[in-house]
């Protein structure tokens, strides 16, 4: 049964910190485009307010979610609840992509572990918060986070994670051009 509420409340807070995982949905305007759903973990993500959360993203084989923020900032936050009772989260808002060197960045990224990788900064401002049953969503007993992808990023380096976010984070699958993208192309000031 859905339940809407005005926005993350103290009860919804509480669930979302418990949770181990997330999803993140987005999709480009055209109906040809792919709509992008993205699993994250580790402690990534941070409760702004009651109408904003923001999550630090690290360096992926691909960019979609900063891509359609940049078209057109829908984005949806799925928490579902694995252990306990169940529930599912959505958060749908309004997001977009802070960057390193963005003036904002140096407020946010603080608030963040500081994970190898870090390549952005999504915040959602959030206009909808609805619950709803999550009685088929299975129970599953947590393990750990797993250390794969923090391991890559550190064995590439700097260097090497530029280049590759060069190559595999400049657009979407779909061609839209992502924030680091645009970053990436800029020209050094002479």
């Amino acid at each position: 049964m859905a339940k809407l509420f005005p926005a993350i409340v103290p009860e919804l807070r509480a669930f979302i910190e418990k949770q181990q995982m997330f999803f993140v949905a987005s999709a480009p305007l055209t109906a040809e485009g792919h709509v992008n759903m993205s699993p994250k973990g580790l402690d990534c993500l941070r409760i702004l307010s009651p109408e904003r959360v923001a999550y630090l993203d690290l360096t992926g084989s691909g960019n979609e979610t900063s891509a359609h923020l940049r078209e057109n900032g829908r984005i949806t936050l799925m928490f579902c609840a694995f252990a306990g009772p169940p529930r599912i989260l959505r958060l749908y808002g309004h997001g977009r992509t802070v960057l390193p060197g963005d003036a904002e960045w140096a407020t946010l990224r603080p608030m963040f572990v500081d994970y190898p990788g870090a390549r952005q900064i999504v915040v959602a401002d959030i206009t909808r918060v609805q619950t709803s049953c999550g009685f088929a969503v299975p129970r599953y007993d947590y393990v750990a986070q797993r250390a794969t992808l923090l391991d890559w990023a550190t064995a590439k380096g700097p260097e090497e994670l530029e280049e590759y976010r060069a190559e595999k984070n400049a657009c979407s699958i779909d061609g839209l051009p992502t924030p680091l993208g645009d970053q990436l192309t800029k020209e050094p000031a002479s």
